[in-house]
């Protein structure tokens, strides 16, 4: 079964597959059609490839880098697809293509360009997933925040990922490697007065390593800051066991976290195979129970996108190739709106649970959202142990 699904995923990602070394700059002249244009900046602890085409690899680095990084972005494109360039160098008028390098030398620049690019005080921290490029991370978030429409500074974490199918147990290592990298990056933002609130977005298993710098953040702090406000993890690969303890070892109060799930996921069901058949966070039906109860309980929002439909074979990137998706995210979750209210509407229709009441909100369609949404509840002394608020020792979403 194992090796089946296996060759499932190597035969899924054939074809797939695009030129590499884009990251060398295309010059945008007064002739070029009209362009978007999405400027990051990216932090990583990948090693420097030594070829500006590609600029960093998959390999470790004891020395975390940051790159001011410009995509342009052409008009005429379907809204949650990257165009990636047929052949190099990249046309500005049909491809994704990069306009800008600039290497940011110290914490201090970092903090100037975060001064010039600075949009509201509002800051979004993205972090990639599993097998993916230097390359690939910059155009995901370029067209994440294209499409969103969100109104944030863009700030790309990359780690050391082979970009390999077979190299799962490298990727993971490598997320394990970059923890104390990304959890002292949030700190810099945290500690920038320009900065009003972060929003952390990652997903797959880069979930796993924003989990583990937010809990590495409540030990030593005794809660995460609260200038993170909230906490997007779109097809979390975590173990659901160990998701439930670093939780509860974040401290209190949290952030406010929304989950992005797909019971037809289909990376997260070879993942679950790999790591021993338990259940990961991203795959899991949240109407159901135990998982309903214990979600209210932390108030953590699930959104089921099970039913919706997207171009990825693998329905395991649903958070950003479906359009009404991803402005949900821009417009809504990392500015810490409710969801659950008559403004909502995504074409598709939402189904909200709240405390215990199912309602229906927006234009229903064919497509309708599962949302379990409450409030983040009071800490209080007598918390039951099993659940995910307080007991450091709790296995919340399985008991």
């Amino acid at each position: 079964m194992r090796k089946s699904v296996v060759l499932f995923l190597v035969f899924a990602l054939c074809g797939c597959g695009h030129p590499s070394g884009v990251m060398t700059p295309v010059v945008l002249t007064a002739s070029t059609p009209k362009t978007a244009r999405v400027v990051m900046l990216v932090a990583t602890t990948r090693q420097p490839s030594g070829d500006p085409a590609t600029l960093f690899n998959g390999e470790r680095s004891p020395k975390p880098s940051m790159t001011d990084v410009a995509v342009s972005i052409p008009a005429k494109r379907e809204a949650g697809t990257i165009q990636w360039p047929k052949r190099l160098p990249a046309n500005p008028a049909t491809d994704f293509a990069i306009t800008r390098v600039r290497q940011v030398q110290s914490v201090r620049e970092g903090k100037a360009w975060f001064r010039q690019h600075i949009v509201g005080g509002h800051a979004l921290v993205f972090v990639h997933g599993f097998n993916n490029t230097y390359e690939d991370s910059v155009f995901r978030l370029a067209q994440i925040v294209h499409d969103s429409g969100m109104q944030a500074t863009p700030i790309l974490f990359t780690w050391p990922s082979r970009a390999q199918l077979f190299a799962y147990e490298y990727d993971k290592e490598s997320t394990n490697y970059s923890r104390t990298a990304l959890e002292q990056a949030l700190r810099v933002l945290v500690k920038d007065s320009d900065v009003k609130d972060i929003t952390v977005l990652a997903h797959s298993m880069g979930t796993w390593l924003a989990v583990e710098s937010l809990r590495q953040m409540g030990i030593r702090d005794g809660r995460v800051n609260s200038k993170i406000k909230d906490v997007i993890l779109a097809s979390p690969d975590i173990d659901i066991q160990v998701f439930a303890k670093q939780y509860a070892e974040m401290g209190a109060p949290k952030p406010k976290f929304t989950i992005f799930v797909s019971q037809d996921d289909r990376a997260l069901a070879a993942s679950s195979l790999i790591t021993g058949r338990v259940a990961r966070l991203g795959g899991i039906d949240p109407t159901v129970e135990p998982y309903r109860s214990k979600l209210e309980e932390a108030g953590i929002t699930a959104i089921d996108l099970t039913k919706v439909k997207a171009g990825d074979r693998l329905n395991h990137g649903k958070f950003a190739e479906s359009p009404q998706i991803v402005q949900l995210i821009g417009q809504r979750l990392m500015t810490g709106q409710p969801l659950t209210d008559s403004r909502v509407s995504l074409g598709q229709g939402i189904q909200a649970v709240v405390g215990g009441t199912v309602r229906t909100i927006g234009t229903v369609a064919t497509a309708p959202l599962t949302i379990v949404e409450k409030p983040a509840p009071r800490q209080t002394g007598d918390d039951v142990g099993g659940t995910l608020r307080s007991d450091p020792h709790a296995s919340a979403l399985t008991q």
